[in-house]
């Protein structure tokens, strides 16, 4: 499996997923808004928010292994 990349990362802003961290953990249901280009070679980092939120998180590109994509109107949300 390829390493997440910038390419992949600017085709899931604005969407809704799940992303897969290299040390095996999962950070569920965030919608990735932002892609930093930090100086210096893989530095880049990748802003994400929980959906109807505005605070954001940014995390390194370089810890994420993989996004899955979310299909949202599969999800029931009661208020």
């Amino acid at each position: 499996m390829d390493n997440f990349s910038v390419n992949s990362a600017k085709s899931f802003i604005g969407k809704n997923v799940n992303l897969h961290l290299k040390d095996g953990s999962v950070i569920v249901n965030v919608q990735l808004t932002k892609l930093h280009k930090v100086a210096g070679k893989n530095n880049n980092q990748i802003e994400y928010a929980p959906p109807k939120k505005r605070r954001s998180t940014r995390i390194p590109m370089r810890s994420i292994a993989w996004a899955e994509m979310l299909n949202v109107s599969l999800m029931h949300i009661s208020a």
